[in-house]
């Protein structure tokens, strides 16, 4: 019976691959870029490196299939992310030009400027935490995701917390939808809707 346990570094290839096999809207993203690495490097592995008591996974009998990371303070987080993740990659993914950028250099951009998840108009007082959750599909709709979500609520020092998911991601909204998750309101937000839930 899987079970939901503090992530540890020995997790780390697995938190990539699942991150990488869930990052196109929910759906399978291995080979859209030149790395596979990407995804994780963007979105989960600062995670685990600078807010490893936040970051829980799916243990299936030894392995990882699914996990939840974050942090509690997303405006710090933004500090750290550029004064320690960006040295620590160093010089893996080249600077991108200015726009017009290829998908992969647009994605890379956002690597570069951690000042992104500060959203213009977003409630940082109400909601300063935010997560990422990812799960692969043959465990998804098995109550996994919730309990992720639990124990980061449960353990995570804030108020209320954020996240972002694709608009087209209409699985991923329903199941937020459930958990209590709320639309917050943002100015232009693009293809990306901002959900909260006090915690």
């Amino acid at each position: 019976m899987p079970e939901i346990r503090p992530y540890r570094p020995s997790d780390l290839a697995a938190v990539y691959d699942i991150c990488v096999r869930t990052a196109d809207a929910g759906q399978d993203a291995r080979g859209h870029y030149s790395t596979d690495d990407l995804m994780g490097d963007i979105f989960a592995a600062p995670y685990v490196r600078l807010e490893p008591d936040l970051a829980f996974v799916v243990d299936d009998g030894g392995a990882a299939v699914g996990y939840v990371v974050g942090t509690a303070d997303t405006a710090t987080f933004v500090k750290r992310y550029a004064a320690e993740w960006i040295p620590f990659l160093g010089d893996k993914y080249p600077v991108p030009p200015p726009p017009p950028r290829t998908a992969e250099q647009d994605m890379v951009a956002l690597h570069y400027h951690p000042e992104r998840m500060l959203v213009p108009g977003l409630d940082l007082a109400g909601f300063p935490a935010h997560l990422h959750i990812d799960l692969l599909p043959p465990y998804q709709g098995r109550g996994y995701g919730r309990r992720l979500i639990e124990r980061f609520a449960g353990t995570v020092d804030a108020p209320g917390v954020h996240l972002g998911m694709s608009t087209a991601n209409v699985q991923a909204r329903a199941f937020y939808d459930r958990l209590g998750f709320e639309q917050l309101p943002v100015p232009d937000p693009g293809p990306i809707t901002y959900l909260g839930l006090r915690l």
